[in-house]
């Protein structure tokens, strides 16, 4: 089963069980979905990898409003945020860590034959493709710079 039909699933699921936090959350992840296969030059194949980035962009949205919310004193507009966030989340593979993701970096600019901060467009793609979903691309932008330099 594809993560987009897990998806389908778990919103029949949600609707049937009247829970409208994660009926919210997949519904949104559905519609990246949605728009993704019918934006202009996007692909009408959409894979795993590219759902997986799209959750992650929603988590960090989800965030983002809900600390914007708590700073404007709407805790309960906030919680509803984290909520759907934490529903999304359970999409996503396990975050590694960033011990983790320096090893995993160092294994790519080995493989990669990078040498200093002139290679670092190289390794970030071979890196950003390796572990996608895995890690945010500002942590991963960080190991890198500090390795290469």
């Amino acid at each position: 089963m594809t993560l987009e039909q897990q998806i389908q699933e778990d919103i029949k699921a949600a609707m049937k069980a009247k829970d409208t936090v994660a009926m919210n959350a997949t519904r949104a992840i559905k519609g990246e979905i949605l728009l993704f296969k019918t934006s202009e030059g996007g692909s009408k194949e959409v894979t795993d990898g590219d759902i997986l980035k799209m959750i992650q962009k929603l988590v960090k949205q989800r965030r983002e409003a809900a600390g914007q919310y708590a700073a404007a004193g709407r805790q309960e507009l906030a919680d509803n945020e984290l909520a759907e966030a934490a529903v999304m989340e359970k999409y996503m593979p396990k975050q590694l860590s960033v011990e983790e993701v320096r090893s995993k970096v160092q294994e790519i600019i080995a493989r990669v034959g990078a040498s200093s901060i002139k290679d670092m467009g190289k390794v970030m793609g071979a890196a950003n493709k390796e572990l996608a979903g895995q890690s945010d691309g500002r942590t991963i932008s960080t190991v890198v710079k500090e390795l290469l330099s």
